[in-house]
């Protein structure tokens, strides 16, 4: 009994472990799809797919993974997949005929953008229907972005947030202190500084006493940071002002520079001008990678390809920086590449007036191949973009938050800040616990099902009886939980009309122990027989334990089917092993079959030789007779019950 309940906990225990490793894959796939990783993303649900493994769901985020790649003719062949699935969202009807005129297929897409209609789809902007470009009008098919107002804009212009260890930097041409700053002509407001406010504080107020501390801040503008993840280091926009003198070009104009400081008792000191920088233009607007290895930012300096341009340099191991280089015209056109911004995928995103969009600056997002090739840029659409300036993105390693600015009506000064968020990956979770005891029922298995029966995906609870998976929004389910020894049960789960932020459904299962069926497993666990070195003789031990399982087979369950399994030590040459443990299975089936068992109960009776060893004795380290003697062993195993 203890060889077999060993086998049965391995066999869970592997189970449980590439369930919990398929649930986290999934998990993967989509942080990679919700931060623009689509190479990365199409990938993991690839291989999602093929596991089985939540594919209807999978498949439908492969489709848009390869859209979103400006590879419509990989799309058409999922998206077709996608829209026969059952209980469909609506807006991958949209999506399929998108990516059917990407292919020049444009009767099947009159087709399906009839369907999508008659389905109760709307087009949110006919400017994307119009629009040549499918991957943009996928992209938008359905709102990605929910805006949040944030508690510290002022009447003056505010853009540039970034979000660092629980607080929030940004520039603001607010200066109501005692000693107010120069006005700048463009706009008459007074010059920019970077304030900081901790992002949970409930205080709005964030005046001349949330200025950044230390030399950062002057007299002139300063603007767009960046912070490396330690902390210690700031890369920022200010005016060419250097030891109190201001620089100009030979037509008497101030560009904008980088410059780095460095944080020292919690002040910023120590600043340095970047050396690329130039008096003949303008750098500015800093972005970091994730490993750090490259400062992006915009440049208006010559040989671009028009207006500022996006550039990045590398930064050496020992903090020099080498030569900056243009992103190309895939990025850069000949208007305006502004605010660069990297994500924890390294994908970039960037303002620009130069792109297709809605209004003046619009913000984009980049799609890279898999050598991290930009090959396209998409229009964030609304409500991230509007006919006016929208620019200086930020996103949060989650790739579900972050910030922009915008100079949109309805703002409170002349260019506000604005928090998005998208919406998350809904789970549904739960826990399965004993009715009576209430304690955690560990390895239940959880079936999650379409409302017609078909299953999605399953996963088994852990050692606190905890599960979780994910789902679709606005679609029914029904759960299915199953254990041995416990009654099953079933109920339906919907995440239809739910609030937008919501990220989890709760449904827990209390189990009621099936004691019925628990004795039967009792009563049916059979132990194995063991035999002599080099012989296939039954012993008298071996007998007993075989009279016991021709009593239950004949007497108690006469529907139980079995079947024989029989191995034997490491010693001596496998061929000759294989041969002995074949002998010892058909001793045994013999026995039963001439004691009374029925021999169509017996499935098959196989000799596996010296595998499946119970222990280390392998012949590679000395074992007793007793050790060896666990493994001259025919198992009786259970294949059903009634």
């Amino acid at each position: 009994m203890k060889l077999k309940n060993y086998i049965i906990t391995s066999i869970i225990l592997i189970i449980s472990f590439i369930t919990s490793a398929q649930n986290g894959a999934l998990k993967k796939a989509d942080n990679l799809f919700n931060k623009f990783a689509f190479v990365n993303a199409a990938e993991a649900y690839h291989n999602l797919i093929d596991k089985n493994y939540n594919a209807d769901y999978a498949t439908r985020q492969l489709a848009d993974s390869y859209a979103f790649m400006r590879n419509p003719d990989s799309a058409v062949i999922y998206y077709e997949k996608a829209v026969k699935q059952q209980h469909v969202p609506v807006e991958y009807y949209y999506n399929y005929a998108q990516a059917l005129r990407g292919v020049k297929d444009y009767q099947a897409y009159r087709v399906w953008m009839k369907r999508f209609k008659n389905e109760g789809g709307k087009i949110n902007d006919e400017a994307f229907l119009k629009d040549s470009d499918f991957i943009n009008s996928i992209f938008n098919a359905k709102q990605q972005y929910f805006l949040n107002d944030v508690n510290f804009n002022s009447k003056y212009s505010d853009f540039g947030a970034y979000e660092h260890n629980g607080n929030i930097y940004f520039a603001s041409s607010r200066d109501n202190g005692v000693s107010t700053k120069h006005v700048y002509g463009w706009n008459n407001e007074p010059f920019l500084d970077i304030y900081v406010t901790n992002k949970s504080a409930n205080d709005t107020i964030v005046d001349h006493k949330s200025k950044l501390k230390g030399n950062i801040n002057s007299v002139y503008h300063e603007g767009p940071l960046t912070i490396t993840k330690d902390g210690k280091t700031m890369y920022f926009t200010r005016t060419n002002f250097t030891k109190n003198i201001l620089g100009n070009d030979e037509e008497g104009i101030t560009n904008l520079k980088i410059y780095k400081a460095s944080l020292v008792e919690d002040k910023w000191k120590n600043i340095e001008e970047l050396p690329f920088n130039g008096n003949d233009f303008s750098n500015g607007h800093p972005a970091l990678n994730e490993d750090e290895t490259k400062l992006y930012f915009a440049s208006n300096k010559f040989g671009g390809y028009g207006g500022s341009d996006i550039y990045y340099v590398d930064i050496n191991n020992d903090g020099s920086f080498g030569t900056p280089q243009n992103l190309g015209n895939v990025v850069n056109t000949d208007k305006n590449e502004k605010f660069p911004f990297v994500n924890s995928e390294g994908v970039l995103f960037f303002a620009s007036d130069g792109h297709p969009g809605l209004g003046l600056l619009d913000i984009f997002g980049t799609v890279a191949d898999k050598n991290n090739k930009i090959i396209n840029v998409l229009n964030l659409g609304v409500p991230v973009n509007s006919s006016k300036d929208d620019f200086s993105f930020f996103m949060n390693s989650d790739g579900l938050s972050g910030y922009f600015a915008s100079n949109r009506n309805g703002g409170i000064g002349s260019d506000d800040i604005y928090a998005y968020d998208r919406i998350p990956q809904l789970k549904v979770e739960g826990t399965a616990t004993d009715i009576i005891t209430n304690e955690p029922i560990q390895n239940a298995v959880v079936t999650l099902l379409s409302t017609d029966g078909n299953d999605i995906a399953f996963v088994e609870t852990d050692e606190n009886g905890y599960y979780e998976m994910i789902i679709d929004r606005d679609a029914d389910y029904n759960l299915n939980i199953k254990k041995d020894n416990y009654i099953e049960s079933s109920k339906p789960v919907t995440s239809k009309n739910i609030e937008r932020h919501t990220k989890s459904i709760i449904a827990d299962f209390e189990l009621n122990e099936d004691v019925k069926k628990k004795e039967v497993i009792q009563i049916a666990e059979f132990y194995p027989i063991y035999f002599d070195f080099n012989k296939s003789d039954i012993r008298k031990d071996g007998t007993s334990e075989l009279d016991r399982i021709v009593g239950l087979m004949v007497n108690k369950y006469p529907n139980m089917t079995i079947k024989i399994e029989s191995y034997t030590d490491s010693r001596g040459p496998s061929e000759y092993n294989e041969k002995l443990s074949k002998e010892r299975a058909i001793v045994a089936y013999k026995y039963l079959v001439d004691h009374g068992v029925n021999p169509e109960r017996i499935t098959e009776y196989k000799g596996f030789g010296e595998q499946n060893l119970v222990n280390k004795c392998d012949g590679t380290i000395r074992c007793t007779e007793k050790e060896h003697q666990q493994n001259r062993r025919t198992q009786f195993i259970v294949i059903k019950m009634e």
